[in-house]
């Protein structure tokens, strides 16, 4: 999945990580602009998730540990008001990964109590599409989650909520090619970047993707003055996966809130998905997460919006 052959002027090991984001955290790298660097990551669990997992094991998840990013890398003569500049080189995948519904956590959390567990695996080289038991064929496009730098304010910021210097975004198309730009709003900006996904649909609706372990090589360069106020990227190419082939089921949700809408469309393509392929409602929710797309349709005719949830056809036929 490499979109570049640049070779990396540093590694920085995944033991090289934290949690939370803390502008007085001490850089484990110094560079120049336009440097290369390989990040090792941890998965989103912070390695406690492991392929030998069950759902059993899911009441022992230790959320002290969860979303830890490699970093942080002080850029030289990065200062408050310029933009990082990422781009992303490419992804080294480590051919398992996993997927979780997790109590509390997702949009739907309130219709989906229990926890659930999926144990992904997948080859690493050919990155053909990763089977989710015998029911479903998901087409895989890694990227990374969790792309930030420290922000203004001091002391240490929760990781999960992403932040206006970027951080947990879990943008899909943060994929090998992409250039994105992040807003520096201390000196050095303190790049850090985790929480690799193997594939994920827009909303990660069930609040995991199919988390997995990378390396990531990136390049660094800053652009002095830039003076954007969030996060800004450009791709490759195109931003589908190639899902279209043959087609998609689509659900909508219709009313005066974008978060209810959101969860109308995601609840219908599950009792969708739920009735036509016999499938559980909580693996069809996982499957909406990692591979369906929730886009908003309509956000003009007041006082009633139209969210709609896209789920590919090909992945269940």
């Amino acid at each position: 999945m490499s979109g570049s052959h640049s070779h990396a002027a540093h590694t920085i090991h995944r033991h090289n990580h934290h949690h939370g984001w803390d502008n007085s955290l001490k850089p484990v790298l110094t560079v120049a602009p336009g440097t290369v660097v390989e990040l090792e990551t941890i998965d989103s669990s912070g390695g406690q998730i492991t392929p030998s997992w069950t759902v059993a094991d899911m009441g022992k998840l230790d959320f002290a540990k969860v979303n830890p990013t490699t970093g942080p890398i002080f850029i030289d003569g990065a200062e408050p008001g310029d933009a990082v500049k990422v781009t992303l080189l490419s992804y080294k995948p480590s051919g398992w990964g996993w997927t979780a519904n997790i109590p509390g956590f997702g949009l739907l959390a309130d219709q989906f109590k229990d926890p659930a567990l999926h144990i992904w695996k997948y080859d690493a080289a050919s990155l053909a599409p990763a089977m989710f038991g015998s029911i479903a064929s998901v087409p895989l496009k890694p990227f990374a989650g969790t792309i930030g730098l420290a922000p203004a304010e001091a002391g240490l910021h929760s990781v999960v909520p992403p932040r206006r210097m970027g951080g947990n975004m879990d943008i899909r198309d943060m994929a090998a090619g992409t250039e994105l730009l992040l807003p520096v709003e201390v000196a050095g900006a303190l790049f850090s970047l985790g929480d690799t996904h193997a594939a994920q649909g827009d909303g990660e609706v069930c609040g995991t993707a199919i988390e997995s372990p990378m390396d990531v090589t990136v390049k660094l360069d800053l652009v002095k003055g830039a003076n954007i106020k969030f996060p800004q990227f450009r791709t490759p190419g195109p931003v589908t996966r190639h899902l279209d082939a043959k087609g998609y089921d689509v659900t909508t949700g219709i009313g005066p809130d974008l978060m209810e809408g959101a969860r109308a469309a995601v609840s219908g393509m599950i009792e969708l998905l739920t009735k036509r392929h016999k499938i559980s409602a909580v693996d069809a929710y996982m499957l909406c997460s990692v591979c369906g797309d929730l886009r908003i349709s309509e956000i003009v005719d007041m006082p009633n919006w139209v969210v709609s949830f896209y789920f590919p056809r090909m992945v269940l036929d």
